[in-house]
């Protein structure tokens, strides 16, 4: 099976690779928390590229998931500071736009990673996967690995946080679509009508949050046959409370995120498939697009047809549906991060 990661990634390093000209061009890069894998990987292209470019980064994180306020008062250090750019992945996608729109009326150049703020042209620009994709990939394998039982399935879904982020809606919406389920309005969440959706709980991305949110879950119906979570810390939780259950080996889960304890989790049987998203790329891309800037005052482009930058997925699983790409545990592996 061949790997759906996008060519133009490849194409967009030669895009925004600039020489470096201009000395002390300052950056900040700010994640939702730096003990989640993927913001480390983030973290980790950051800085590299950083060193390489002659970029002076500063980083910044949340407490937790969903930790807006430190968003923010980063935001404001950074204005401060007199960066040149910064790179979000918000926790508020809402919340924090008016402090972006400081940030832009200074001459910053915003860009969104990973998580689109809302609306998305509250950044200059967006590198991320297509979350919407993500989630229609697992959604499609969830479907196909069903097979005729995927219409009689009752299907749980582990949220970031209650306020519905972007990345929330997107790979949820994805996941229903690929799934087959009518989605209604495809920009939000809860306005589904098909009986399989058992319900909604949120996780705050981490281990505990999605065991807990597994559990209340289940109290509310122990048949539960499917369960898309938001990323594979909280897929993990959530095997480990339907494992307390007993129930582990009658639920199929699936995620989205690619790192390396999740691609390993897909080898041992606890998620079934996941989408493998690209953090490193997304940091450094953006902090090339940052030096650019700063060098020629030009702001990223947009992949064609789209209203971000696409850094890619790939579906990775050791049990591919026919017709559905997808990558073995082997190969996600040797993409992986964590």
């Amino acid at each position: 099976m061949k790997s759906t990661v996008l060519g133009a990634a490849a194409v967009a390093i030669a895009a925004f690779a600039a020489p470096a000209q201009a000395a002390g061009v300052g950056a900040c890069l700010i994640t939702k928390t730096d003990t989640n894998p993927f913001f480390v990987k983030m973290k980790e292209g950051a800085l590299a590229k950083s060193k390489e470019l002659g970029v002076d980064l500063k980083t910044y994180a949340g407490k937790i998931d969903g930790d807006s306020e430190s968003q923010v008062a980063a935001i404001e250090t950074c204005i401060a500071d007199g960066a040149k750019g910064i790179l979000i992945t918000a926790s508020d996608t809402a919340g924090i736009v008016s402090s972006v729109k400081q940030a832009r009326d200074a001459g910053i150049l915003v860009i969104a990673l990973d998580t689109p703020l809302d609306p998305a042209d509250a950044a200059d620009a967006t590198f991320a996967t297509d979350n919407l994709l993500a989630g229609e990939l697992i959604g499609k394998w969830a479907a196909g690995t069903l097979g005729d039982k995927a219409k009689d399935a009752k299907v749980a879904f582990l949220d970031l946080s209650p306020s519905q982020p972007t990345v929330d809606v997107l790979r949820d919406q994805g996941f229903m679509k690929g799934f087959g389920i009518d989605v209604v309005d495809i920009n939000k969440i809860g306005d589904e009508k098909d009986p399989r959706i058992v319900g909604h709980d949120v996780t705050n991305g981490n281990e505990e949050g999605g065991r807990k949110a597994m559990e209340n879950l289940l109290q509310k119906d122990p048949g539960i046959t499917v369960v898309h979570t938001i990323n594979e810390p909280s897929a993990a939780g959530a095997y480990e409370a339907l494992k307390a259950f007993g129930k582990e080996k009658d639920v199929l889960i699936v995620s989205v995120d690619g790192g390396c304890p999740g691609v390993k989790n897909v080898e041992a049987g606890v998620i079934g498939a996941t989408s493998q998203q690209y953090p490193l790329l997304m940091a450094s891309l953006g902090i090339e697009a940052i030096k650019k800037f700063a060098d020629s005052g030009e702001k990223p482009k947009p992949t064609e047809g789209k209203n971000f930058f696409d850094t890619g997925v790939s579906l990775v699983t050791d049990k591919p549906v026919q017709g559905l790409e997808s990558i073995d545990v082997k190969t996600g592996m040797g993409k992986c991060w964590g």
